[in-house]
């Protein structure tokens, strides 16, 4: 049996989609639970009603659309994203997932096909975390990460509560957060990195999402002026960060693998002047790998490079792990529906670790989870300039239709 999806619908869906909260240079902002946010929701919502699909949503807004099986007794198998943006975010990023398993849902209902069990599209509330931290709070919620009333009480940047934001935009459901459970859960997604488009492939069937830990450090010297103060007698707290920046990086430029990946995205200089010795300084240090064991020993290098840099320099050193998510290994029957609708295909395509986290993180503490992966130009994402080419945005549809379709036919 074959089922077509029809490329074209799904790129005029997607962009009637970026016409709600559109950007000045071609992006999309709308932000969670925003009246923006509610907007596409809507949207979505006649989209799926016209094809005769019901839907549900739950305490901390997660929205649950389901195309009845022939066997509505049977957990659903599952898709989808989420549809809120980052400010100033692209057309692509979420979406994407969302839209295509619409048009699952649309091709299935075209071609007059049931599927044994029942499928469920979801829109996972907040994935963005732009409004409300952290990030994939509401998938985290319903996985049992978070506890349903931390999660509605927390606040964004105007005090509004993530509960209040709810009610004020329409989606504010009784479903009980956990429900319903998934047979299995697929997300489409464009990679938001340049592998793909640098290795000319179309596709990556996704094993997994590598761990990431998070650090605030702080070195603390003695601010000095910078023309008396002789260099054996300073104690630097900026030259002691970059000592360990410059020490890290190496690190990971040497893993011939490029499974080793360290990021120090924000520095804050204390009272910085151009000629005075930076007396305290704040640094953020990202670490991610690949593998569990090999995220430990890149901490502990971390940890033994900090000290050297302080005992160096002459200042002392602090740091707190703010965040750790481990790594994460995709269902191995999943995966291998994703790689059989792949090869079907015919087209250049890897099995890849997501290096970004997704709702799919979250979902695949409870039930069987994999991902799928189209290129975007330059790798670029959560920018207006995102962008993906309908070609591979129809691949990746057609992938996913393939694989849910297998997933929800195979015997009971």
């Amino acid at each position: 049996m074959t089922i077509s999806i029809d490329g074209q619908r799904l790129w005029d869906t997607l962009m009637a989609m970026a016409e709600i909260g559109p950007t000045a240079n071609g992006g999309s902002c709308r932000l969670a639970l925003t009246p923006e946010d509610a907007a596409g929701r809507r949207l979505l919502l006649d989209w799926c009603e016209a094809i005769g699909c019901t839907w549900r949503v739950d305490r901390v807004g997660n929205l649950f659309i389901r195309r009845a099986g022939k066997r509505d007794d049977l957990e659903p198998v599952a898709t989808g994203s989420h549809l809120d943006t980052q400010p100033k975010g692209g057309r692509f990023d979420g979406i994407l997932g969302v839209l295509a398993g619409l048009e699952v849902f649309r091709s299935l209902h075209d071609q007059g096909i049931v599927t044994e069990r029942p499928l469920e599209l979801v829109v996972w509330t907040n994935e963005e975390g732009s409004r409300f931290a952290p990030a994939m709070v509401a998938s985290g919620t319903y996985a049992g990460e978070f506890a349903v009333e931390d999660t509605l009480a927390r606040r964004d940047a105007d005090g509004v509560t993530l509960g209040e934001a709810l009610e004020a935009c329409g989606f504010a459901g009784d479903l009980p957060v956990g429900e319903p459970r998934l047979d299995g859960f697929f997300e489409l997604h464009i990679e938001q990195g340049p592998v793909l488009e640098d290795a000319g492939e179309s596709v990556g069937v996704v094993t997994g999402v590598q761990g990431m830990r998070w650090f605030d450090v702080t070195f603390t010297g003695q601010s000095a002026h910078a023309g008396p103060t002789p260099m054996r007698l300073r104690h630097d707290a900026l030259a002691a960060a970059a000592r360990l920046i410059d020490r890290l990086q190496a690190h990971a430029m040497a893993d011939a693998s490029g499974d080793t990946k360290v990021t120090c995205g924000c520095l804050d200089i204390e009272a910085a002047s151009r000629n005075v010795i930076p007396g305290e300084v704040r640094l953020t240090v990202d670490l991610r790998h690949v593998v569990e064991t090999e995220l430990d020993a890149l901490q502990a290098l971390f940890e033994r490079e900090l000290a050297a840099a302080g005992e160096t320099f002459g200042v002392t050193v602090s740091q707190q792990r703010i965040w750790a998510s481990p790594v994460v290994e995709f269902a191995s029957e999943c995966i291998a529906a994703v790689e059989a609708a792949t090869r079907a295909q015919a087209v250049p395509w890897r099995r890849m670790m997501s290096g970004a986290g997704h709702d799919a993180v979250y979902v695949s503490r409870v039930a069987p989870t994999s991902m799928i992966f189209i290129p975007c130009r330059d790798g670029i994402s959560h920018n207006e300039a995102e962008y993906a080419t309908p070609e591979h945005c129809s691949l990746g549809a057609q992938v996913l239709c393939d694989a849910m379709v297998a997933r929800a036919d195979r015997p009971a």
